[in-house]
């Protein structure tokens, strides 16, 4: 009897216990408890369609790597504090980190095409111009334009239809130019086709706001930097907020050793020069230097920066839009500018423009007081002779590679210059 008892005793405590154990499988919160193994649920973070400028939509960017934002594989750096907040939307560009694996992360510039406060005005500007409110359906307002109707009906991108935008790009257009702009644009699944089929009225939308505020993304989009070009790499777009490789600005190094100014002064000109000369037969001039134009990668290696006042003029067919074309404005002409500006002739653009620009605005700044004499003296007569205008075009490239000359025995080569380390140990061509 006693036996029967103890045997029964034990099987009710089994039974208890397993009862115990499917109670805490089934409970999630005790289970966390009781298993300090159990994964910790980080706090996932708030994003608004204000913020992105997602509520803009489709009188935006594009939405191409939004899913990198909300899976959290694109992050401010803001947010790698413990207060996990969004920076403030007013500013004009945030330092990021962009992965693809979650383990391995990069830096990222994530910039807005132009101030809020500018993209605030001209959305206001949209709705008084076009339909005599205060606020409105932006997409609605543009949609209903001339200028929109004739982007809908056309099969294809031609000058005519980019006439009279602000952006320095498209001032002198030529179809080969506009071809390319349709064949690369980076928003859409990639057709490779010279014909505007495979964009959607939204795509299309899309496109004619982003080259009506900011060519910058498109700039990068149809020139690449792994073909040689000296732009950022462009990664995608969220609303109005665009995201490109990092580069520190060039005012950062303006009080950089003389060996590391030389060296970066070096690389302004070489961009110059391909700027003038490439085998796309494009000639790319600025409209406007300053000292976030041009940015510098952790390798060592200038690229441009900021590629908004970047005017193009194509040398093997010419500009198809005459000058009196141009003056043709409507509400995507002055969406970030004044509308009474005036627009720089095609036939008023010289080989020298963009070196005179830098000779004044940048490269004094970088190169002053850097070297010993008769150098910096050297140094500073040239760059006074270049700031003055040149005689002549004619003169600019012996110009730039006088000054080349001068420059290249001050840098150095060693592990700093990571672009062209240890190559230039090897090579006569540094």
């Amino acid at each position: 009897m006693g036996r029967w008892i103890c045997c029964l005793c034990s099987r009710v405590a089994d039974s208890l216990m397993l009862f115990l154990v499917l109670a805490l499988s089934c409970n999630p919160s005790t289970a966390a408890t009781a298993s300090p193994s159990a994964p910790h649920v980080k706090p996932s973070y708030s994003f608004g369609r204000t913020f992105l400028g997602l509520d803009k939509c489709n009188a935006c960017i594009g939405t191409s790597i939004c899913k990198k934002f909300f899976k959290e594989e694109i992050r401010f750096d803001t947010w790698l504090s413990s207060h996990l907040k969004l920076p403030p939307s007013y500013l004009l560009s945030y330092s990021g980190n962009y992965t693809d694996d979650a383990k391995s992360w990069r830096l990222v510039d994530i910039t807005r095409l132009t101030s809020k406060y500018r993209h605030d005005r001209a959305d206001k500007r949209i709705c008084t111009s076009l339909l005599k409110t205060k606020t409105c359906s932006l997409e609605r307002a543009l949609r209903r334009t001339q200028r929109f109707q004739k982007w809908l009906r056309a099969k294809r991108l031609t000058p005519d239809l980019v006439q009279g935008l602000s952006s320095p790009m498209l001032r002198c257009p030529s179809q080969r130019l506009l071809d390319r702009i349709v064949r690369r644009y980076a928003e859409v699944p990639d057709a490779g086709s010279i014909y505007m089929d495979h964009l959607t009225d939204r795509d299309k939308l899309r496109l004619l706001y982003t080259l009506s505020v900011n060519s910058h993304p498109i700039l990068l989009q149809i020139f690449p930097d792994v073909e040689g070009w000296p732009f950022p790499r462009y990664l995608g777009s969220c609303g109005r907020l665009v995201v490109s490789a990092s580069t520190r600005p060039l005012r950062d190094f303006y009080g950089a050793a003389p060996e590391v100014a030389a060296d970066l002064a070096l690389q302004l000109l070489a961009v110059l020069r391909s700027m003038g000369t490439n085998d796309l037969n494009y000639f790319f001039y600025f409209t406007h230097v300053d000292a976030g134009t041009f940015g510098v990668f952790s390798n060592g290696h200038l690229f441009i920066r900021d590629a908004s006042t970047l005017g193009i003029i194509d040398k093997e067919e010419g500009s198809q839009l005459i000058d009196g074309q141009q003056e043709y404005k409507d509400i995507f002409s002055c969406l970030t500018v004044d509308c009474q500006s005036a627009f720089v002739s095609c036939n008023s653009i010289r080989e020298k423009h963009s070196l005179v620009m830098v000779c004044q605005e940048l490269l004094p700044k970088l190169l002053k007081g850097k070297f010993l004499q008769p150098v910096q003296e050297k140094i500073d007569s040239f760059l006074q002779h270049c700031a003055d205008g040149l005689a002549d075009d004619q003169g600019v490239n012996e110009a730039v590679a006088e000054l080349a000359e001068i420059l290249k025995p001050l840098r150095s080569c060693d592990s700093r210059f990571a672009y062209r380390y240890p190559d230039c140990k090897y090579s006569d061509k540094y």
